[in-house]
């Protein structure tokens, strides 16, 4: 039977846990926590030992650094035997050191709260936990097991007269002794489930002290994040490759054929060709508008060529209402960042111009304290709400990606006001030539 749990208390929860994997396992952590404890028993008391011999001579100093560091290592294979009963990772506190070197390396283990953290989990395991891991192993495994072998004592080591149960009760007849061999298989069920709820609380207790669940959490959180942002990089790339491909591909074909239907229609004679030659003719000059659009909402070429000033320019142009622009970037931000504002603007203006009502829109901006900002106004009668369908809420989304902030303020009667800023810094010179 499979088990799919992802640690030993949702395997005890579920049937078929005597079946499955689940009792070698935590047997196998336990057993290799006393093992494991009894050596760090016997590791810590030696190297505090010569530490007090040598204090006197200022010998043992530096080996009393070595106790309180005693704790990385215990951690560190407490985290790699979780790995039997939690399949959940468990992620160290510790902090990567500023500099290369064993004095850096020291300095910020000694400093930080992780490191004292450990060396309080290895003592509680040195003197407390690992006897307590072998009494749990001799308890609810050892015992039952030496009932279960019961008969095979009586047959072997008795004669078949006699066998001695836990060293302290004697069975002289065969069915007595299968009997405690059947009780002992009982036991060693029951122990299974003993030996579970000890090994997971030994397990909460050391991620409590060895594991920051906030650390993975955090952890999760920063590869999230970083994750988001990979891929709206992937998808700005994309729409960059799929501009390209129209623009060099389907559009420049559409250009040669709309030229090939207009010296057809010159050369031929009035009549029906003619006209069907006219209409094929217009019907391609469509064709090739309508193509140039969708290449310039996918991305604009003005943007991948002369940046966010010329393409925010060249979109103010194309609004139906007259937009005054304010914006100067005297470098160029990250594609993404360029990207997302572009959108923002053209967005705002295609609102401007569909619900807006208003008679003039302003488009104003720059590059402030590391930060570009691009605010969009207008006069119209205001109520605009990002929520309802406007297309701001996707946009929003992709500059929360960016760590921008995208805010709309449109009270009714307006005026209404857009703003969106985003952290970054410029890179290189724009080329305003366009």
């Amino acid at each position: 039977m499979h088990m799919h749990s992802r640690n030993v208390w949702q395997a005890m929860s579920r049937p078929g846990f005597l079946l499955s994997a689940w009792p070698w396992r935590v047997t196998a952590y336990l057993l290799t926590g006393a093992v494991t404890g009894a050596a760090a028993l016997v590791g810590i008391v030696t190297v505090a030992a010569v530490c007090g011999a040598l204090a006197i001579v200022l010998v043992g100093l530096p080996l009393l650094i070595v106790v309180a560091l005693s704790g990385i290592p215990v951690a560190g294979v407490e985290r790699r035997r979780l790995r039997l009963i939690d399949r959940n990772p468990v992620s160290s506190r510790h902090q990567v050191p500023a500099a290369p070197g064993l004095w850096a390396w020291l300095n910020t283990r000694l400093r930080e709260q992780a490191t004292w953290r450990e060396l309080g989990y290895a003592l509680l395991f040195a003197g407390l936990l690992w006897p307590v891991d072998a009494l749990a192993i001799t308890v609810a495994l050892l015992f039952p097991l030496s009932m279960v072998t019961t008969p095979l004592l009586m047959a072997t080591v008795g004669d078949g007269r006699e066998a001695k149960v836990l060293k302290q009760w004697t069975v002289t007849t065969w069915p007595t002794a299968f009997g405690v061999a059947v009780l002992g298989l009982l036991l060693m069920g029951l122990g299974a489930y003993v030996l579970g709820v000890t090994a997971g609380a030994r397990s909460e207790l050391a991620r409590l002290l060895i594991a920051s669940r906030e650390g993975e959490l955090g952890a999760k959180v920063v590869e999230l994040a970083r994750s988001r942002v990979r891929l709206v990089e992937a998808f700005e790339a994309e729409r960059r490759r799929i501009e390209r491909d129209l623009h060099d591909g389907a559009q420049q074909r559409l250009v040669a054929l709309t030229m090939a239907l207009g010296l057809a229609r010159l050369d031929a004679p009035p009549g029906p060709l003619a006209d069907q030659l006219t209409k094929a003719h217009e019907e391609a000059g469509k064709a090739l508008a309508e193509l140039r659009e969708l290449i310039h909402g996918i991305h604009p070429k003005v943007l991948t060529d002369y940046g966010l000033q010329a393409a925010v320019a060249d979109a103010a142009d194309r609004c139906v209402v007259p937009v005054d622009v304010d914006f100067e970037l005297p470098g160029r931000p990250p594609q993404a960042v360029e990207s997302a504002a572009y959108f923002v603007v053209c967005e705002a203006l295609t609102n401007v111009a569909k619900h807006s009502g208003a008679d003039r829109a302003q488009v104003c901006g720059g590059h402030r304290d590391r930060r570009l900002f691009l605010e969009v106004r207008d006069d119209g009668c205001g109520g605009a709400d990002a929520s309802a369908g406007s297309g701001l809420t996707g946009l929003a989304d992709r500059v929360s990606v960016l760590d921008g902030r995208l805010a709309l303020t449109s009270p009714p009667g307006g005026p209404t006001l857009l703003r969106v800023e985003f952290p970054c810094e410029l890179t290189k010179a724009a080329d305003h030539s366009a």
